[in-house]
């Protein structure tokens, strides 16, 4: 039996100011799987990572034409619906960005950060929620004694997981990545991507990434991007984890 779709992008356009950035996108994404996107620089990768989850509305002179669908709480939801609430999209389709970004905050308050402004007031609940989401990224060892630390004051490695975590602890469903690695040495870049693996089994996952060992190593379905167009790549065969993970 084929996997359910998870995403459905049908004919998507994406204009800035007069720059038409998408042309006529088509991808259809199952559950569970990791889909790496690849491409020259200013290509669209990331454009498409804010079309689907509405971040591109907070950017002045961008537009959208066409429909995005995921399956959102059991069923699948045009997402652009006047419907449905961006702050309901975002809490289901998590975002992370290329360059580590910690809020001016403790470690602790940059996770419950999401929780507080989805309304959770509960001490007991938001220190729970914290804790499963830095085990989740391998970091609660670490930093368990230094919660009330500036996240600013972390390693690199350390705040890129700290800003997936920062994702996790909303419970999305679909969770995109923009360059996760690009900035990691390759130790650390290598633990993120057995992360990514080890988080297909809760959600869908969208990598943007340059590398193409790394693309070969996690992706489930590959498209490469030029011009604002897509084309889905044949599968890859898995390299070994013997090299470097970058």
């Amino acid at each position: 039996m084929a996997p359910a779709v998870k995403i459905r992008v049908c004919d998507l356009n994406f204009h800035y100011r007069n720059r038409q950035v998408l042309h006529d996108v088509n991808l259809t994404i199952p559950s569970g799987s990791i889909t790496a996107i690849t491409g020259p620089s200013g290509s669209g990768k990331s454009t498409l990572l804010l079309a689907l989850n509405r971040l591109w509305e907070e950017i002045d002179g961008c537009r959208v034409r066409g429909r995005v669908e995921i399956e959102l709480d059991g069923r699948l939801q045009e997402i652009h619906s006047p419907a449905l609430p961006a702050r309901y999209v975002r809490r289901k389709v998590g975002l992370v960005f290329q360059q580590p970004n910690p809020l001016p905050m403790s470690i602790f308050r940059n996770i419950a950060f999401p929780l507080q402004l989805a309304g959770v007031r509960d001490r007991k609940l938001l220190a729970q929620q914290v804790e499963t989401a830095l085990r989740k990224v391998r970091l609660w060892q670490e930093l368990h004694n230094r919660l009330e630390d500036d996240g600013r004051s972390l390693s690199g490695g350390q705040q890129q997981r700290l800003c997936i975590a920062r994702a996790l602890v909303l419970q999305p469903e679909v969770l995109l990545l923009d360059e996760p690695t690009s900035s990691l040495d390759p130790e650390t870049g290598q633990a993120i991507e057995e992360l990514l693996l080890n988080l297909k089994n809760e959600m869908t996952l969208i990598v943007v990434s340059h590398y193409q060992d790394q693309v070969q190593r996690i992706a489930d379905l590959r498209f490469t991007v030029r011009e604002g167009r897509f084309t889905r790549l044949p599968a890859g065969r898995p390299r070994s984890r013997t090299g470097p993970a970058l």
